[in-house]
């Protein structure tokens, strides 16, 4: 833990002197919604090797940021660790649930405590940090500074070490939904082409009853049109 802090503080020590008066600059801040975008579609199509990013799936919950950035920002990450031979991504502890329901990136994933800011690095070339440090949608800076990335690299590359490893465990299959006996007949008289009334007679049941009974049936079809209930039933394995 103390090297992988001891790392961190590196990686900010680093972008405060590239960053400083006289020198080169340490990145290009890139702000707006379109040019954030535009930006993290480059990075995605740039990837070859490897990305590695600190990521807290559950930071923008509560905030105003537009459903669209995120698809597409979720997209973008998405493309990139596709394109990726080794992906390593390391998420807060209080984000596993997201992963667990299935929000999650190929590649390997570790827990952490916490994260000290979120971070985009594709290829060790080029690096993306929120410029509040918190939130991509307020503004990144886009870093190409080798020596800077060098030591968000190894920043990663120390918090990795220190974090656990998360397996996927895929959730058992739910038990196949049986179909009740009284829905049975129902379904039967339905596929059988008679009328309401015959249908009805044949059940023992008033028509109103039976009416309802098919409008059970079908919801639990996920039908509205009676033309759908025997190609579904069959889908199910029920006929």
């Amino acid at each position: 833990m103390a090297e992988s802090a001891g790392s961190v503080m590196l990686a900010r020590s680093a972008m405060n002197r590239a960053a400083t008066e006289g020198q080169r600059p340490a990145g290009r801040p890139v702000r707006g919604a379109r040019r954030i975008s535009a930006a993290l579609a480059g990075l995605a199509a740039s990837t070859r090797h490897e990305l590695l990013t600190f990521d807290d799936p559950v930071a923008s919950a509560g905030c105003a940021i537009p459903g669209p950035f995120l698809e597409l920002a979720g997209a973008c990450m998405r493309a990139a660790a596709e394109r990726a031979d080794e992906v390593r991504r390391i998420v807060p502890r209080h984000a596993l649930h997201t992963l667990e329901s299935g929000l999650r990136l190929p590649g390997r994933a570790r827990l952490a405590d916490a994260i000290p800011f979120k971070l985009i690095v594709v290829d060790r070339t080029v690096a993306a940090v929120p410029l509040d440090l918190e939130l991509l949608y307020n503004g990144l800076l886009l870093i190409r500074d080798p020596v800077v990335v060098q030591a968000l690299v190894r920043a990663h590359h120390a918090c990795w070490a220190a974090a656990e490893e998360l397996t996927y465990v895929p959730s058992p299959a739910p038990p196949p939904l049986e179909l009740a006996p009284q829905s049975r007949l129902v379904l039967d008289a339905l596929l059988s082409g008679l009328t309401d009334e015959a249908a009805a007679a044949r059940l023992g049941m008033s028509a109103r009853t039976y009416s309802r009974r098919v409008g059970e049936l079908m919801a639990a079809l996920g039908t509205t049109s009676r033309l759908r209930p025997g190609a579904e039933a069959a889908r199910r394995g029920w006929v």
